[in-house]
């Protein structure tokens, strides 16, 4: 699949739903049936929920940053939070799960190892807040598996090729388009949701602190769960993005290719080149 408008017309013309519609398209494309990609996609749904529930046990750290999820379970549990209860859920088991990849635990690379808690965290918010069942969280994965199909083939999902805008910021995308599926929102809704969310991370650099996938990272995959939910509710209230979400991906593409090197993924700029990114940095290799 390399556009996301292609999915939408063939949704106008089928009637099938954005989720129906790529499955039918992921099938004529690979040779599969439709009941063979559902069933790998609930292995890999299976495979995420093992990395939270090991995540949420608790003891892993990273070697620069610490066990920190369990700050906002507290947080949450006030009552006094700024943020919804669903992002504050989906916030803690993405650092959760992020911190699990970063201590080496086994998870689902959605698309990349250092996005990894981002589509996790935001899927199971909605079996936690939304009763969602698996069926439905299925539906939200092959949406969201779609739209790293088009993100990849239009542009990338490297952060070496594009920055983290390509990492975290498709994860948050895939996130967002998973959301608007399983609320039951339109396919048009779905596109607009993917755009929004891309238009929001366009620059967002790759620069790991000692070329390490934990700082900023790891908080970055918490952030940006608020912003790829707040897109759905953009979407899904009617709000629309100006510049077609196929379009929107070029252009991150296009950014990506813009970056100079040492903001992607070489850990030689941004964050990973301030004094006390330095600093870590050389402890590091003492």
């Amino acid at each position: 699949m390399r556009s996301l408008n292609e999915i939408l017309e063939g949704c106008m013309a089928s009637g099938r739903s954005f989720a129906a519609q790529a499955l039918a398209a992921e099938s004529a494309e690979t040779g599969s049936s439709p009941d063979s990609i559902r069933a790998g996609l609930a292995g890999r749904l299976k495979d995420m929920e093992f990395s939270v529930k090991e995540a949420a046990s608790g003891g892993w750290r990273g070697l620069l940053v610490p066990e920190e999820a369990f700050l906002l379970e507290e947080y949450g549990k006030k009552g006094t939070g700024f943020s919804s209860p669903f992002v504050l859920t989906a916030a803690r088991i993405s650092i959760s799960v992020a911190t699990y990849n970063s201590a080496m635990g086994r998870i689902v690379a959605a698309p990349t190892a250092g996005s990894c808690g981002i589509l996790p965290g935001m899927l199971f918010a909605c079996r936690e807040h939304l009763e969602a069942d698996d069926e439905s969280l299925i539906d939200g994965l092959i949406t969201a598996a779609a739209v790293g199909e088009v993100t990849e083939a239009r542009a990338t999902l490297a952060g070496a090729s594009g920055g983290c805008q390509a990492e975290c910021g498709a994860a948050a995308a895939m996130g967002s388009a998973a959301l608007v599926t399983i609320r039951g929102g339109s396919p048009d809704e779905v596109c607009h949701a993917v755009a929004l969310t891309f238009k929001s991370v366009l620059g967002l650099v790759c620069d790991p602190v000692g070329g390490l996938v934990e700082s900023p990272c790891i908080k970055r995959n918490g952030l940006l769960v608020s912003l790829g939910t707040l897109a759905a509710d953009f979407a899904l209230a009617g709000m629309k993005s100006l510049i077609p979400a196929d379009e929107v991906i070029d252009a991150m593409g296009q950014v990506g290719r813009a970056l100079p090197e040492t903001l992607r993924e070489t850990g030689l700029g941004g964050l990973a080149a301030s004094p006390t990114g330095r600093e870590l940095a050389r402890k590091l290799l003492d």
